[in-house]
């Protein structure tokens, strides 16, 4: 089912896999790691061709695995130090933007980390808590001088998370918007009116275009089918989609946007709005004085603008209320900005910050897992999860696959009645039990050369 996100409409997908053999005291233990390759979310170029951009995500991997390959170290964090500033000299003489250059290192990170677990027969949670990876903030971000991971992190992982259900942009929302060469038939449901009666769905992130006529009236559609349909606590978040380039400008449409009427008990609902701001500008000094002067202003996070190591902290020094988690960004990072985040709110006097669950079309049967296993160590409640609901399930992948993940995550996906395997949302939340107790997430490595098949 096509996907409209920002200026782009996804029909179809290429998705990675990342396999690497890491040697660990003269022991041999694989690794894997996968993503989905995104046109126009790294670089935001209307002018640049999808497959032009393709070729620029493919070329940033290919250089990672070559810089990874034969590298030493005395851990895993060191060895993604060493490869993340190998990959910052190559991409800035690329041209590339940080986004983009450390999308190939986020890549190779999560497949060392979960070698390391596979060596060592441990979960991704217990391998942060103990020190197994070497993760030490102090290296990321240098007021965490004094963050010890054992101490700061959650004592255990969330055993469900939020599913935070995309309402994209030309997404139906009855069934009077479908017409009948758009209906499927795959037994899932395809409008916001089924996904919230077949999953129970409590948590919403609605994705809106800048154009305040039109998203008045969308939000008004969706929050009558959310009136109607969803449970009584229901909550969502905003996306901007960058479609700002003046803060000024973000906040006399919003002004205008929250009086309407017929909206305001709906935006009492509200989480965060997330990247209204364009990229190019977000960091700008006069966003920041924008932010601060503004009184009663929702809580607003960036995304697209948190490309380097530092950058959820200089967002929040500017007027930000936290950033994004997303396992593309970084998984070292995540846990950076969760530190950094849980220290500030030691200081009672800023605003409260949050780290947000976001994705973007996340897809198994890797990289859905991994993302899932990072959120709940991390305590992340509200997870942004869409990629299933585009995709028959795992209905295009090998047999195999689809058999491996219901026979070790049976909690996480089920049998369709066409027998490929589909996510489980239930009362509106994932199950990350299994996920928990798996190396990284995943309790199995998947045959990829079966994809070639």
């Amino acid at each position: 089912m096509p996907f409209k996100y920002g200026i782009a409409t996804m029909t179809a997908f290429p998705l990675c896999f990342v396999e690497v053999d890491c040697e660990f005291d003269g022991k041999s233990s694989k690794g894997i790691a996968s993503d989905l390759l995104p046109p126009k979310w790294f670089k935001k170029d209307p002018a640049q061709d999808p497959d032009s951009e393709l070729d620029e995500l493919r070329s940033v991997i290919a250089n990672a695995c070559q810089s990874a390959n034969k590298m030493e170290a005395t851990s895993v964090f060191e060895c993604w130090e060493h490869l993340y500033q190998e990959q910052a000299k190559w991409g800035k003489n690329q041209g590339h933007p940080s986004l983009l250059t450390h999308f190939g290192t986020s890549l190779l990170e999560r497949a060392f980390i979960d070698a390391a677990c596979r060596h060592q027969g441990t979960s991704f949670h217990e391998a942060v808590k103990t020190g197994l990876l070497g993760f030490d903030a102090r290296r990321i971000l240098s007021e965490l001088t004094l963050e010890n991971p054992a101490q700061g992190l959650p004592h255990r992982p969330l055993n469900q998370v939020f599913a935070r259900h995309t309402v994209g942009l030309s997404d139906p929302l009855t069934d009077l918007d479908l017409t009948e060469n758009e209906r499927l038939d795959d037994g899932l449901p395809q409008t916001l009116e089924d996904c919230v009666k077949t999953y129970g769905l409590k948590h919403f992130k609605i994705k809106i275009g800048g154009d305040l006529e039109s998203d008045k009236r969308r939000l008004l559609a969706i929050s009558k089918v959310l009136d109607r349909e969803a449970p009584n606590d229901f909550a969502f978040s905003l996306d901007g989609n960058e479609q700002f380039s003046d803060p000024l400008e973000f906040k006399e449409f919003w002004m205008i946007l929250t009086q309407e009427k017929e909206l305001k008990a709906f935006f009492k609902r509200l989480l965060f709005v997330e990247q209204p701001i364009h990229r190019t500008v977000a960091m700008n000094e006069n966003v920041g004085e924008t932010l601060r002067a503004w009184n009663n202003r929702p809580t607003i996070i960036i995304d697209e603008s948190d490309g380097d190591l530092t950058s959820a902290f200089e967002a929040i020094q500017l007027g930000y209320d936290g950033t994004s988690h997303k396992n593309c960004k970084g998984t070292f990072k995540s846990i950076a900005n969760y530190l950094m985040i849980k220290k500030r709110h030691q200081n009672k006097s800023v605003r409260p910050l949050i780290l947000s669950g976001e994705d973007l079309c996340n897809q198994g049967p890797v990289s859905i897992l991994q993302d899932l296993c990072v959120a709940a160590t991390l305590g992340i409640q509200s997870v942004e999860r869409n990629g299933h609901h585009y995709c028959a399930g795992l209905s295009a992948h090998p047999k195999s696959v689809q058999n491996q993940i219901l026979k070790h995550h049976p909690d996480v996906y089920v049998p369709s009645k066409s027998n490929w395997p589909s996510l489980t949302i239930t009362n509106g939340c994932i199950s990350t039990q299994s996920i928990n107790v798996a190396p990284f997430g995943v309790a199995f490595i998947p045959n990829v050369s079966d994809y070639h098949d």
